[in-house]
């Protein structure tokens, strides 16, 4: 890590270069192999620790490389690095070994001493550490040729994962801050940096999709001498890491995408609005602002251009109602998160009054790329209406969990099935939730549609944040869109009756219905409850929150039909609708069942069929995992 006291205040857009130059030879190594050694570095270590890989024990993996390298005498030759998520969380934790290029995974501290004598010291690959390929099982010594990253288009996610975060001076080697000089550059011409936003075709990567250029002309058209910018790092979709692995693993693009976002608009002061669940993106957010200052980079008078900005951090308190713009304003003012109708949009009377321009992590990370490359070079990717690339988090009854940045346009198939490695188990895929809690269930007949905003709300979803839940057949639709509502009406602000009241009467119904108390006509208050909601709620949480609950019964209402008409949950997982039976040609007494039952609902003789008491059963499924022997007990 650069400490701030290393670093020296740059006074011009060319001593980006002069630095660039000077650490370029150091991290060369990461990019070729024939590089020459620098100054004795033979190796670089990276070692993601991201907060799931640190979760998985990638700290120890530090440590463990840091003494055993010490111990061998190694640890001026080789260095080892810290790195953001490099993308394949199921993977971790996980390590990349240059200049060899060698990927290794799944990893324990007791793995390091064998990894540094073979392919440190001995130049050899150790193949049990290796990535295998699922079918084949085939093993692959470089992290590229993988199938999970060969299908992504990385612009975003280009750092992550190849550079230190905690490390300015190796984001400016890669091209960090050259966005931002060449906006200072064009200080006294911001209307063309404007047209530039506008021609990438940039839209709101936070889930409404509104044009990024067009949001921005708003607000910096609005009348008033003092203006404000917020990033939104509020992220509270239930399986959602985007906007927190890119500011682990690339704060000062974020950084970076907001100064040049603050000088087109107008703004002097910025927030960035981040969940205190998120404590090492916060962490290395303040290191990426203190050492942007210490360069001139942030703060008064940004690289002697003579304009000022300052960025400060606001932790919020894990309310995904602050997710909202208005909310999320009130809860920076000092006041409570809760939503207030618009007009005046944030955009004329935002943050303390004042003019207030507010886009997600990803929509803000944007911008340096954009600046630097020109809008027409990000507009080349992606379709005629959604344009660029989109992160996405991948979970659920996925192979490969993790973090993908696919172009807009991609099939749903593509990113299943390539990118995630298909459906857990050899189970048949059911159904994706995309964009979260607001979002939508497709289910296999949309499986080749592609991602792109208008799309995906043609079909009853929308893009969201980024969020991508997978589920297999196992899995109850009325259960799933019961689950995605409770959260949504636990987060609800209460201020509004239509949110407040109405998501908890249909919280009760599908709740019924999972029980087997639903009711003929269930479905169809459902659906008049959703469009109501989704008519009159002050804000996006309420009008969204139907969402999941349109979506399945549109493609999935047999199911709702089989629970309320036949008692029966087809996918076997409502509990108070199954029922636990012994097959009498199968069993033979062996008693594993009736030892483990919890309420001795299970009774036989040994050596002769048992039999469950219906009236005592609890349906915990303890009795099927002791028969997977004989396999003689089945739900139904």
């Amino acid at each position: 890590m650069t400490s701030d006291n290393t670093l020296r205040r740059l006074q011009r857009a060319d001593d980006l270069d002069a630095m660039k130059a000077k650490v370029l030879p150091r991290i060369a190594i990461r990019k070729d192999p024939k590089a020459p050694i620098y100054e004795g570095v033979t190796h670089h270590v990276m070692i993601c620790c991201d907060t799931g890989c640190t979760s998985s024990g990638s700290r120890k993996i530090v440590e463990a490389f840091e003494n055993d390298l010490k111990a061998k005498g190694l640890d001026k030759s080789v260095e080892v690095v810290v790195i953001g998520c490099h993308g394949f969380c199921e993977m971790g934790p996980l390590i990349v070994i240059y200049p060899d290029d060698v990927y290794y995974v799944h990893l324990s501290p007791d793995n390091i001493p064998q990894i540094v004598d073979e392919t440190i010291k001995g130049g050899k690959v150790v193949e049990d550490f290796l990535y295998k390929e699922a079918e084949t099982l085939r093993p692959i010594v470089h992290y590229k040729e993988i199938e999970f990253y060969a299908k992504q288009k990385r612009i975003l996610l280009t750092n992550c994962g190849h550079i230190n975060p905690e490390d300015v001076t190796e984001y400016i080697a890669n091209d960090g801050y050259k966005g931002l000089a060449k906006a200072l550059s064009m200080k006294d011409n911001t209307d063309a940096l404007l047209e530039e936003v506008k021609t990438s075709g940039l839209r709101g990567r936070g889930g409404g999709g509104f044009p990024t250029g067009r949001k921005w002309e708003l607000c910096r058209n609005a009348p008033g001498d003092k203006k404000y910018i917020i990033c939104n790092a509020d992220e509270g979709d239930p399986g959602a890491f985007m906007d927190r692995s890119l500011m682990e693993g690339d704060p000062h693009r974020l950084v970076e995408g907001m100064i040049i976002g603050a000088l087109i608009i107008g703004a002097d002061e910025g927030y960035i609005y981040c969940r205190a669940e998120y404590p090492l993106a916060i962490r290395r957010l303040r290191l990426a602002i203190s050492q942007a200052e210490t360069l001139g980079l942030l703060g008064d008078d940004i690289l002697g251009s003579g304009w000022s900005f300052h960025l400060h951090i606001k932790e919020g308190a894990g309310a995904f109602v602050c997710g909202e713009e208005t909310a999320l304003i009130h809860s920076i003012e000092g006041k409570r998160g809760m939503p207030t109708a618009r007009p005046p949009f944030p955009a004329i009377s935002g943050l303390w009054g004042k003019p207030t321009n507010n886009n997600n992590v990803e929509t803000w990370a944007n911008i340096p790329g954009i600046i630097r490359n020109g809008g027409a070079w990000y507009a080349s990717f992606g379709t005629e209406k959604s344009k660029g690339t989109k992160v996405f988090a991948l979970t659920g009854k996925v192979n490969n969990t993790g973090l993908a940045e696919v172009p807009m346009g991609m099939t749903m198939r593509e990113i299943i099935f390539n990118i995630a490695g298909g459906i857990q188990n050899g189970k048949k895929f059911k159904a994706v939730q995309i964009g979260g809690p607001s979002g939508g269930c497709l289910p296999d007949s949309m499986i080749d549609r592609p991602v792109d905003y208008d799309s995906l709300i043609e079909a009853g979803a929308m893009m969201g944040s980024g969020g991508l839940v997978v589920v297999d057949e196992d899995t109850c639709m009325v259960d799933l869109a019961r689950f995605f509502l409770s959260f949504t009406r636990d987060e609800s602000c209460g201020k509004c009756t239509p949110c407040r009241e109405g998501s908890t009467r249909m919280l009760n119904i599908l709740t019924n219905i999972t029980q087997g108390k639903g009711k003929p006509g269930d479905i169809e208050l459902l659906e008049e409850l959703a469009r109501n909601i989704k008519l009159s709620a002050l804000c996006g949480l309420g009008q969204t929150c139907p969402n999941p609950i349109l979506s399945t019964i549109r493609y999935f209402r047999h199911e709702y039909e089989e629970h309320i008409f036949h008692k029966k949950c087809p996918a076997g997982q409502c509990v108070d609708l199954l029922t636990y039976w012994i097959d009498s040609e199968k069993c033979v007494g062996c008693g594993s069942c009736k030892k483990i039952c919890p309420v001795s609902a299970i009774d036989g003789e040994k050596k002769e069929p048992h039999v469950i008491d219906i009236n005592k059963c609890i349906k915990c499924g303890s009795c099927i995992e002791a028969c997977k022997k004989y396999k003689a007990i089945f739900k139904k």
